[in-house]
Formats: C-alpha cells, structure tokens, sequence
C-alpha cells in the first residue's frame, strides 16, 4: 500500500470525527500514541510495537488529511534526493 494509499483509507474510516475534533483536539491524541510507542520501545515490548507504530502512522496521516497535506507527496519532495541537506543517501552530513 503507498502513503497516498493508506491517507485515503484513514480518512475513510476517521476523518470526520478527527476533523470535527480540530488540529488541536487530534494533536494531542497523535501525542498520546507517540507516548504509548515510547512506552513500548523503553520497555522491549515487541509484540506492542507493531500496532503502536500503525496507531502512530494512522493518527499522523489524520493530522495531515486535516491540515490539507498529502503525505506522501510531502514525503517525495522532501526525501526524494536523500538527505535534505547533503542531499546523499546514507546522509553525509557531519
């Protein structure tokens, strides 16, 4: 599945109620789930850690679909190149 892929799902299944919530309201929930990946990965809980980063992945492409970004086309421009700064891949940069 690609990002734009996976946004367009998320967006099926959560965005009017993440969107009735605002950027703010569904900010701290994206916050609250990086939190309880933190948690996991502090604590070596590998059978938590898959879903963690799912809920991770899908509250940010919320967050992204709410503040008109499309994902993986942010992701391209940015990344395309490799590193943004050295523009090499691995990074270069000192």
């Amino acid at each position: 599945m690609r990002i734009q892929d996976f946004q367009r799902r998320i967006e099926q299944i959560y965005f009017a109620r993440d969107s009735a919530r605002g950027l703010a309201g569904t900010h701290m929930w994206f916050c609250e789930e990086v939190g309880e990946l933190t948690r996991a990965l502090r604590r070596g809980q590998k059978p938590e850690l898959e879903g963690e980063f799912a809920d991770v992945l899908a509250w940010l492409a919320t967050l992204a679909s709410i503040a008109g970004v499309d994902l993986e086309r942010a992701a391209l421009t940015k990344y395309e190149r490799g590193c943004p700064r050295c523009t090499q891949a691995p990074c270069a940069c000192a």
